[in-house]
């Protein structure tokens, strides 16, 4: 049990950390808070990843009803959910801003407002489509299993939650400790990752689909 737990755990953790992708999200922050002080940034941090974390838990928990209210199936949803983590995975090989992520305007509205915190950082740069779906299909597969399945997930959510907290709230010196190129070669290998999770969404979910019936 314990190196299953511990399986699930470093499978969850790596697909929603990368996907969440908190050291992508540093120079849009620094943009948006060029004019807040350290407090301000902390500060802005610490909702903005709170928000994020309790969205991605609430959408992963809440998915199963979702899938049955609009008459979803998982398989159906594992694919869609592939095919959005795939074009973000590719923006990230590519290091260059994904669309799928945040837009320009997005961003340019951000800089000018006085909170930025809930709206664009929270969502859509951390808890972003990518995000969500990559969450709702973990926690849909555990829960395939036992009960406590679902725990790593949850616990990999929180985990994420935490390491951005960390990372957005000291932004100007995480930007220095990896500077550009270290930030890019960071975000290739957490994009070439994320192409093999992205596969992986899709190869089950048609099968799945394939298996029960769409």
């Amino acid at each position: 049990m314990a190196a299953e737990l511990l399986s699930l755990t470093l499978v969850s953790l790596s697909a929603i950390f990368f996907v969440v992708d908190p050291l992508s999200a540093v120079p849009f922050f620094l943009a948006m808070t060029r004019e807040h002080t350290s407090e301000e940034r902390r500060e802005t941090a610490l909702r903005a990843a709170l928000t994020a974390g309790v969205v991605l838990a609430a959408f992963a928990l809440a998915g199963h009803w979702i899938f049955r209210l609009l008459g979803i199936s998982l398989g159906a949803f594992k694919i869609a959910g592939g095919i959005v983590l795939l074009l973000l995975a590719l923006d990230m090989i590519r290091t260059q801003p994904s669309r799928t992520r945040i837009t320009e305007k997005e961003v340019e509205a951000g800089s000018v407002k006085d909170d930025v915190a809930i709206v664009p950082l929270a969502m859509p740069l951390l808890a972003g489509p990518g995000s969500i779906a990559t969450a709702v299909v973990l926690v849909a597969r555990a829960r395939e299993g036992p009960w406590w399945h679902v725990l790593p997930v949850i616990g990999s959510i929180a985990v994420t939650a935490v390491a951005s907290y960390l990372i957005l709230a000291g932004a100007a010196r995480t930007e220095r400790v990896f500077g550009r190129t270290g930030l890019a070669i960071f975000e290739r290998v957490a994009g070439l990752l994320l192409v093999a999770v992205a596969i992986q969404f899709m190869v089950d979910g048609a099968r799945e689909a394939l298996w029960r019936g769409f």
